[in-house]
């Protein structure tokens, strides 16, 4: 019998969710913590991701300690302390900054369809890793990554595109990742043993 199911998330132990929302066959790995983000349909993580306020795409490969969404200290103010907005740790009389909050949240990180994110990477807010990319373990991604590229360092920098121009381009307006779930058990013996060129000369992309 399959291990992961249709409508009720794979969720491993340990793991704190807020707010997460998951679509089908989803896997999250031990000691994982999903803060005001939803994970696409097949798409997994390893152990102790740390993600938020992220929009997960389809079939993404998440690795092990990657952090998505990394929050950020407020720089510009006198302090970058928790006092700021933690408050109510401090202070019986105090109150949480909701406007601080509210702003951090509002700082969506986006991760595309078929994805890969290495080991111990970091994807800051307001990034968008493009469908097909991949994300080179310990890479700091502080910039929009294009679809189908290879991106690796501290700061992340493009290394190669995975295709030509027009095989991304065909993969791309192909979408496989839309495929229902019988569609892609199908097509599994040709997703295992074709290069994408001939997989998309056989499915018309």
């Amino acid at each position: 019998m399959a291990r992961l199911k249709e409508d009720t998330p794979f969720i491993h132990p340990d793991c704190e969710l807020h707010n997460a929302t998951f679509g089908r066959f989803v896997e999250i790995g031990k000691g994982t913590r999903i803060v005001n983000s939803h994970f696409g349909d097949y798409s997994y993580c390893d152990r102790m991701a740390d993600i938020a306020n992220a929009e997960i795409g389809k079939f993404s490969n998440i690795a092990a300690t990657v952090r998505i969404g990394a929050t950020d200290h407020p720089m510009a103010n006198a302090s970058l302390h928790h006092f700021l907005y933690r408050s109510s740790d401090y202070w019986d009389d105090a109150g949480v900054d909701n406007a601080f909050f509210e702003h951090r949240a509002s700082r969506r990180a986006f991760i595309g369809h078929d994805t890969w994110i290495g080991h111990n990477a970091m994807i800051k807010p307001e990034v968008t890793v493009g469908h097909g990319a991949i994300v080179a373990s310990g890479a700091i991604v502080t910039k929009d990554v294009p679809p189908y590229m290879i991106v690796a360092g501290v700061p992340a920098v493009p290394m190669r595109a995975r295709f030509a121009d027009d095989v991304a381009e065909r993969l791309l307006s192909l979408a496989w990742w839309d495929w229902e779930h019988a569609q892609l058990r199908a097509a599994l013996e040709d997703f295992r043993t074709l290069s994408a060129e001939a997989f998309l000369e056989k499915y018309g992309g």
